[in-house]
């Protein structure tokens, strides 16, 4: 276990307040988040909200699952422009959002 990591996740688990933005693309550090009202986007532009965390984290569990057999897929596509695109475009609305509050 990466004890400096964990403390990260730690450290903004216990910062973040309801209406606050975070980046991330741990999904497990965004699902806590989400059902307390923060926004959490990953750096390529998925926004991730409170209904679906649930389909979210079962389907890491899987992955994982599938890891530990021997299953390994190809490691993750390259960051994209399509990538950034999606980020900013997302991000955007998410200030919107609050911005309009």
């Amino acid at each position: 276990m990466d004890t400096e990591k964990e403390a990260v996740d730690l450290y903004i688990l216990n910062r973040a307040v309801k209406g606050d933005v975070v980046v991330t693309q741990d999904i497990g550090l965004a699902s806590m988040l989400v059902c307390r009202g923060v926004h959490v986007i990953s750096p390529r532009g998925k926004v991730y909200e409170d209904g679906e965390m649930d389909g979210v984290l079962h389907f890491r569990y899987l992955q994982a699952k599938q890891r530990r057999q021997g299953v390994y897929r190809k490691g993750m596509k390259r960051f994209s422009d399509q990538d950034r695109r999606a980020f900013l475009q997302n991000f955007e609305k998410i200030l919107s959002k609050l911005e309009g509050k």
